[in-house]
């Protein structure tokens, strides 16, 4: 992908969905008939937030004066030595909670209580955004139900115990995979019987319409500040690469919908055990269209990474979109780069990455060293979370 092509597909980019909530061949609203009404609903609700100063005036002062925006960019000053390119670091692991979710949950939660819901229902893997949305829910006086695949349950027990603390009630699930896919699953399910009382806050840029276009705006905080303060900080003013760690990719999404109109390359980074982008091919789950990890008869391949937050088997339908225009390419690495990357970062520069961050900075070291990151190039990496959780898992494998 060169940057002429870069420039012809970056017009196209990012804008609102089609119709249906389309993202190209990708999205859509494939749910039960008992959801359709609830999803319209949640669409009308957020369209009219999104246009309303008042809405966004309170969205940004909660997401200053609570969540500690804007995050700083950081020069990642010995590892850009060690690399030869020029690495800036994006700080979510520096917003309240420990990650980028909260500036989504901040969002869904103000729109809940505005449609008049009492209770926020949510998924998670790696805990994140259970932390965020049970922080979100003791903020604005909700109860919040966090659904939580079994095996995360287990290896993320800390942010566990913290959405406990905070009042959430946490749901093991203990079908299928015990993971991510399977508690995005329940929490759909539980949503049916619920829907007129409780909002049910997507994680990522997953779901069906209008979730991945609005996760994403209210993640493209990120992009937005990233590109500001890249404006200051580069002689440049935009960086010649974006990268961001994807599972169902709203870290990324909301960075490069900062970035989707100018000349840098985005790159997306899986785990290769959970490489939808990469490797998937078209398909429905989880009420949308996009890439999955599928065997020879169609059903749905069991996804892994070291991280639990990218333990999905797809990706949101948005980063197919952009994948299929050649504007974002989607790269993978294993989980032994993971680990070693994050181990290099804390030594390099003081800072602890969650696993799922650490993806982004081993393709970064890998392709530095290879030369895909050409000598002297300048990079923006999201760092889209701290790594105390994480701190069992490397233990156990350092």
């Amino acid at each position: 992908m060169g940057d002429v092509a870069t420039r012809a597909a970056a017009p196209r980019a990012m804008g609102v969905p089609g119709e249906r909530g389309r993202f190209g061949d990708h999205g859509g609203r494939y749910v039960p008939e008992s959801l359709v009404e609830a999803c319209r609903e949640v669409e009308e609700a957020f369209r009219e937030a999104w246009a309303d100063p008042g809405f966004r005036g309170e969205l940004a002062t909660l997401l200053a004066v609570h969540a500690g925006r804007p995050t700083p960019l950081t020069p990642a000053w010995r590892l850009s030595a060690e690399l030869g390119v020029t690495l800036l670091l994006k700080r979510e692991d520096l917003a309240h909670t420990g990650s980028h979710k909260i500036n989504n949950v901040l969002g869904q939660a103000l729109l809940a209580a505005r449609m008049g819901r009492t209770r926020l229902i949510a998924e998670t893997g790696a805990g994140q955004h259970g932390v965020a949305t049970a922080t979100a829910a003791a903020l604005l006086g909700l109860e919040a139900t966090v659904f939580m695949g079994e095996r995360d349950v287990e290896r993320q027990a800390l942010n566990v115990f913290r959405m406990r603390m905070l009042g959430a009630e946490v749901v093991p699930v203990r079908a299928g995979t015990r993971t991510l896919k399977d508690a995005t699953s329940e929490a759909m399910r539980h949503w049916v019987g619920v829907a007129g009382s409780a909002h049910y806050c997507v994680g990522s840029v997953i779901g069906p319409s209008p979730y991945p276009y609005m996760v994403r705006e209210f993640q493209r905080v990120i992009g937005d500040e990233a590109r500001r303060q890249c404006a200051a900080a580069l002689p440049s003013a935009v960086p010649d690469h974006v990268v961001a760690c994807v599972g169902g990719g709203s870290n990324a999404a909301g960075t490069f919908a900062g970035f989707a109109d100018t000349p840098a390359r985005l790159w997306g980074v899986e785990a290769e055990g959970g490489a939808g982008a990469a490797l998937g091919r078209p398909g429905v789950l989880h009420g949308f269209r996009s890439l999955f990890l599928q065997d020879d008869d169609g059903q749905i391949r069991e996804a892994h990474s070291i991280a639990a937050g990218l333990d999905y088997p797809g990706v949101g339908p948005e980063h197919a979109h952009l994948r299929d225009l050649g504007r974002a390419r989607y790269v993978t690495v294993d989980d032994g780069e993971v680990t070693a990357a994050a181990v290099r970062l804390a030594r390099a520069e003081g800072i602890v990455p969650a696993l799922e961050s650490a993806h982004a900075v081993a393709w970064v070291i890998r392709a530095a060293g290879s030369g895909e990151l050409p000598a002297g190039s300048t990079v923006l990496l999201t760092l889209s979370g701290r790594g105390d959780k994480d701190v069992a898992t490397l233990m156990e494998v350092l």
